[in-house]
């Protein structure tokens, strides 16, 4: 048949020997259009356009896999010899095309598909879907100078290996349930009797390397080890050491991807002194890390600005900064959505070379489009997130206050995008995001779901220049 309404993205434009392929746009969905033999490899319909044949093909998990044979430029890569890295998590599938024209014109390299078990569960996405949205928006727009791919916050050797297994470049351990967090402020008795629970070859090796010792980081930072200290140090972080080394050797080592470990899930702050114990164990036991992410002092909130003293941040940042470059990884900076005080910090002390993870953010930018342009569908949703935000609660520390939010049935619909601006409501909408995701009807029929894809389908291109624009500030003030 004639298939006469069809917009093509040109940048998706590729030739590979006598086959071409773009990506186009009808009023019900986004395709790959390919013509010649390779069309063959793909799932999908004949069609005609402008006298010639195409199979439009569906953009599945599966087609976004013979992409990946076809194109290497559509495969996730290390972030090898990149000096700025931002971790750009797409809860919606729907926002890694402007997350990619934010950096462009920057040396800035960006982990398009960004996602943890905990995210997939809220949203009912797998590791497959999130990276095939990847894979389409690098296809769509052209774009050659490389991604990452980052299995985020995982926990256990069994989700590391499906992660390594769809093909994504990095690994964020989260070494949360193996750190004894309980003994972080413990009476020192206790810490001593834990201690003592260790086997003795291990604790004879750590004080013949620690025990009384000091560590010159640079001519103004000496990191030293008096005995109770030390003890506590080691009780803390000894099993998380041993996790991590044991998911490197068994995963990350053959896989050759970026392994980041993540120390900053924790009640207590990361002391310079228990940051260069876990980075010196890591290293001296043959682990090649990436980045490290410590646990630094203040609040680190979901979608909302630093929550602190920021010069004790940059006091304590320095210090983590130092040891991060005489080991010669990159410091990790989490929950990194709109710090805005912090990040002139973050760029200046790092020299520029740091990763930076962002998520919740771009999902608040797709509602700040919504209340924009399809203002009725906002109010349902806003009213939902602060009902059901007990629930949410369970999964995210916020500190919202919820008598700031102004009731939104006095306001006009010129007025809901402001409710994107406010901290308490940004908060609430941000932790919500998989009750609203998965809200179903007593029909089982999905209340938001298909309603948020939908609008953000027809306003593909405000919602494009929100991400470009709001990402866009992240990257100009880690700079300033």
């Amino acid at each position: 048949m004639e298939n006469t309404v069809m917009h093509i993205y040109p940048g998706s434009l590729q030739v590979r020997g006598v086959s071409a392929f773009f990506i186009g746009r009808n009023d019900k969905s986004d395709y790959l259009a390919v013509a010649g033999p390779d069309a063959e490899l793909f799932t999908g319909e004949i069609a005609m356009y402008q006298s010639k044949q195409y199979k439009l093909c569906p953009l599945t998990v599966e087609n976004s896999q013979v992409i990946r044979e076809l194109f290497a430029f559509t495969n996730p890569v290390r972030c090898e010899g990149r000096a700025v890295s931002l971790g750009m998590g797409d809860r919606l599938g729907l926002a890694s095309y402007g997350h990619i024209r934010s950096v462009l014109g920057t040396d800035v390299f960006p982990v398009l598909a960004q996602q943890s078990m905990r995210e997939l569960n809220l949203t009912g996405r797998t590791y497959e879907e999130v990276l095939a949205a990847a894979v389409w928006a690098v296809f769509r727009e052209g774009y050659t100078k490389g991604y990452g791919a980052d299995g985020d916050h995982l926990k256990t050797s069994e989700e590391v290996k499906y992660a390594l297994g769809c093909g994504y470049s990095m690994i964020t351990l989260d070494c949360s349930e193996h750190i004894r967090n309980d003994y972080a402020a413990a009476e020192q008795g206790e810490v001593d009797a834990q201690y003592e629970k260790l086997p003795r070859e291990v604790t004879s090796l750590l004080e013949a390397i620690y025990l009384n010792r000091s560590f010159s980081i640079d001519s103004e930072l000496t990191i030293s080890f008096g005995e109770p200290e030390f003890r506590r140090i080691a009780v803390v972080y000894y099993q998380a050491i041993c996790h991590a080394v044991d998911i490197y050797e068994e995963h990350i080592k053959s896989a050759g991807a970026d392994f980041e470990v993540s120390i900053d899930e924790t009640l207590s702050v990361t002391t310079p002194q228990a940051h260069f114990f876990v980075a010196n164990e890591l290293i001296r036991r043959g682990v090649e890390v990436f980045s490290i992410a410590p646990r630094f002092p203040g609040e680190f909130q979901k979608g909302v600005d630093y929550i602190g003293d920021t010069v004790e941040f940059e006091r304590d940042f320095e210090k983590h900064v130092k040891i991060a470059e005489k080991f010669g990884y990159k410091i990790s900076v989490h929950s990194g959505s709109d710090k805005f005080s912090i990040f002139p910090i973050v760029g200046r002390l790092t020299g520029g070379r740091f990763h930076l993870k962002t998520a919740g953010t771009s999902w608040l930018e797709a509602l700040r489009v919504i209340a924009m342009c399809a203002p009725n569908l906002y109010r349902e949703i806003h009213t939902f997130a602060l009902e059901n935000l007990a629930d949410a609660r369970k999964y995210y520390h916020i500190t919202e206050d919820i008598s700031d939010i102004k009731d939104i049935s006095s306001a006009a619909d010129d007025d809901l995008p402001a409710y994107l601006e406010q901290n308490s409501s940004r908060q609430v909408l941000h932790i919500t995001y998989g009750l609203i995701l998965t809200a179903k009807s007593p029909d089982g029929q999905t209340i938001f779901r298909d309603r948020i894809y939908g609008a953000l389908r027809e306003f593909e291109t405000e919602y494009g220049a929100a991400l470009e624009r709001h990402l866009g500030l992240h990257i100009v003030a880690c700079k300033a």
